[in-house]
């Protein structure tokens, strides 16, 4: 798991350049959910280079701690949030950092990271740094096969060099949604959850797509010449099929819960 979670940390600048942004429904959802207001104070597992963090400072919210295990994706926010200064990130990993017992957070949020964190450690933990009538949020981007033609060839470029990151057998949005719930309530540390779900088509070009698959953690450990040929089949299949353009559909699922 630690392989993983460091994944990220090697390609910062992809991944600020390449991953798509959240929608900003979903941080209205959650404002409307928590109630909150531009004096509250956020707590965020797991920031990245800060695309979940910029959802809330465009609300005006920008009191947020910031708990990220990579350095360089560290740095990247830190200096990518320059100019607020009640905004601080804090290079450690959630489960071991020892923050201040008289701190309490109004909300504490993580964007596509909180599955790095242990079951048995990341809701109790979370719970215990909201204060009373604090509130959860965790959101992932759910991946979403598509069969068009240009998908398919691309399927079989997996099956050749990386079988075992080949897709047609992802958990569905549905899927992954009812996991989630179970896992939340199951921690016996909130109550009152909701779920949101938010789709969109995004279009890249060969490189682009390319560009944004490095930035996943199966891609990130493959061996170099197998990623690379992989990538070749993958760039060959939308320039020669697809006129050097493919669509993919993004989804993301919200999930609010309030402590006990």
């Amino acid at each position: 798991m630690t392989l993983l979670k460091q994944s990220f940390n090697f390609v910062a600048d992809s991944y600020e350049k390449y991953r798509p942004t959240y929608p900003q429904e979903l941080f209205e959802d959650i404002i409307r959910y928590a109630n909150l207001d531009e004096d509250h104070t956020l707590l965020e597992i797991g920031s990245g280079t800060g695309k979940a963090t910029e959802g809330f400072v465009k609300e005006g919210i920008s009191t947020i701690t910031c708990i990220e295990y990579g350095l360089n994706l560290a740095q990247l926010t830190q200096k990518k949030f320059s100019s607020y200064p009640d905004l601080r990130v804090i290079h450690s990993s959630f489960e071991d950092w020892n923050h201040p017992e008289k701190v309490k957070y109004n909300l504490v949020f993580s964007g596509t990271a909180f599955h790095f964190i242990p079951y048995e450690t990341g809701y109790q933990k979370a719970a215990s740094l909201l204060k009373d009538d604090g509130v959860l949020a965790l959101f992932w981007f759910v991946h979403i096969p598509s069969y068009e033609p240009v998908y398919v060839s691309i399927r079989k470029a997996y099956a050749c060099f990386a079988p075992h990151l080949e897709d047609s057998h992802a958990p569905t949005l549905a899927e992954f949604i009812e996991k989630q719930n179970k896992q939340t309530m199951a921690s016996g540390a909130f109550q009152d959850l909701q779920t949101h779900t938010y789709t969109w088509n995004q279009t890249y070009t060969a490189e682009e797509y390319v560009g944004l698959l490095d930035t996943h953690s199966g891609h990130q450990l493959l061996d170099p010449e197998q990623k690379a040929l992989l990538y070749e089949e993958i760039r060959n299949a939308i320039l020669t099929q697809n006129s050097g353009v493919i669509t993919k559909t993004h989804a993301v699922a919200l999930f609010l819960a309030k402590k006990k």
